[in-house]
């Protein structure tokens, strides 16, 4: 049963005969007094609640009330419905315990989507299991990894990925975070449907609106014909928006307005479309200390992270390296025609020790690279130490500069230069090594005035 607080009885009929029709059972209240009633007498599995009950817009009733839910029933979904220009008291509403808010006036297919998500969740049991048990159960091949917090992980992508609910997945670089995002589509209802990867942090504001929903012939200089956008393409699949921690302030207001009401315009297009997508995003940033900071919105944060998936660092997971080696011999051995490649005992005991800042792509990469250059059939502790680049790993070795002897922009400035020159003027590679995306480098190269001759990646 689903209990709508509302004082308008024209929201209140509207909303009750969207999700009737939908094969829901309705109640609803004009105010917080009658929703306790109803609520004493059978609880709701979820509850739609409007922020003010009278020509007061300051939202403290449906906030009293939020809390009071909270504080009997703290597993009970809650929507709250808000307009616009209160878009602030919703933020505050998620941070009470709402999970979801939606915007007046309302679409009914996100209403609808936002409901469904809501009550599944709600309903899905999460389990201890095995690798073996949970093998069983869901699609996870392309996932190395036995460690107890993976398994964990692992369960909750199998739990929620049969719901619509937008997935945000933190964690470092090279942590596997597209590879969780892909597991999520592979479990989902809409897995024989697109599954569209897009890097924010390539894509410069300029190019946004084009790159994201598309453009028609003649919207701006140089389009000489009609672009189909990522949104378009994603239509009844996933879309993967990884790096969204680099969306420039512009961009993600334009993001927000997508996701709130799942409509967008073609550039140089007046109408509308709708589009039907899974949305799962990805970070290495700290998005709260972003929000904190003001260069990312709070809003759009409570939009992307109705579950949050913490990668660990492989270092924090070391058990799984031997595991993740042997994966990746196995592929190589039929790569490079060498059937009879393995890795000594002592030598895996090596690579568990390492603290591989650059997680499991380092990882790959370092192995890969020992095959390449070495030429026995069995890889020893040399043969990986011989191709282990000077790593961030001993960065507390390093001697820093004295307080006041260097400012920050001219640290900056002297290791983008040093990246640059080592990586010979390779965009890609400069910017992986400095932790940063390619866009970003572009941004500081030009910020600085740094000259370059873009050498080939």
């Amino acid at each position: 049963m689903i209990l709508i607080v509302d004082d308008d009885i024209a929201v209140r009929t509207s909303l009750a005969l969207l999700l009737e029709n939908a094969g829901n059972n309705v109640l609803a209240a004009g105010n917080a007094s009658e929703a306790l009633d109803i609520i004493d007498r059978q609880l709701p599995d979820l509850i739609i609640l409007d922020l003010n009950f009278s020509i007061d817009t300051s939202g403290k009733e449906g906030m009293d009330f939020l809390k009071t839910i909270r504080r009997h029933h703290p597993a009970l979904p809650v929507i709250l419905i808000t307009g616009w220009a209160s878009i602030e008291l919703a933020v505050e509403g998620m941070k009470l315990g709402a999970n979801d808010f939606i915007n007046k006036p309302w679409n009914n297919d996100y209403v609808l989507q936002s409901v469904k998500t809501l009550l599944e969740l709600n309903t899905a049991k999460v389990k201890d299991g095995t690798r073996k048990q949970l093998d069983k159960q869901y699609n996870f091949k392309q996932i190395i990894a036995e460690d107890p917090a993976m398994l964990a992980i692992l369960q909750t992508i199998g739990q929620v990925a049969f719901t619509d609910a937008s997935v945000l997945i933190l964690g470092e670089s090279g942590t596997g975070k597209e590879l969780i995002a892909e597991a999520i589509h592979e479990n989902s209802v809409r897995r024989n449907k697109p599954f569209v990867k897009v890097n924010l942090g390539g894509i410069s504001s300029s190019l946004f609106e084009s790159e994201m929903f598309g453009h028609v012939r003649g919207a701006f200089t140089d389009a000489r014909f009609d672009r189909t956008g990522r949104f378009e393409m994603a239509n009844k699949g996933t879309i993967f928006l990884d790096e969204i921690g680099e969306l420039e302030a512009g961009s993600q207001v334009k993001l927000l307005r997508v996701l709130q009401d799942r409509t967008y315009e073609v550039l140089g297009s007046s109408r509308s479309k709708v589009v039907d997508i899974r949305v799962v995003c990805a970070t290495n940033k700290n998005l709260n200390e972003m929000v904190g900071a003001g260069t990312f919105r709070e809003d759009l944060l409570y939009r992307i992270n109705l579950i949050t998936i913490k990668l660990p660092p492989l270092r924090e997971r070391a058990g799984d390296i031997p595991l993740l080696v042997n994966f990746f011999i196995s592929n190589l051995k039929e790569i490079y025609n060498r059937p009879l490649l393995s890795v000594s005992p002592a030598a895996m005991r090596w690579l568990q020790q390492l603290e591989l800042p650059g997680n499991i792509r380092q990882l790959k990469n370092l192995v890969e690279r020992s095959i390449l250059v070495s030429r026995k059939n069995e890889l020893g502790v040399d043969d990986f130490k011989s191709q282990l680049e000077l790593s961030p790993s001993k960065k507390a070795d390093m001697q820093m500069p004295g307080v006041g002897s260097i400012t920050l922009e001219q640290m900056e400035i002297e290791m983008v230069k040093r990246a640059m020159n080592f990586h010979q003027n390779k965009i890609t590679k400069a910017a992986a090594s400095l932790g940063i995306t390619r866009n970003a480098l572009y941004r500081r190269l030009e910020k600085y005035r740094i000259p370059f001759n873009e050498g080939e990646d």
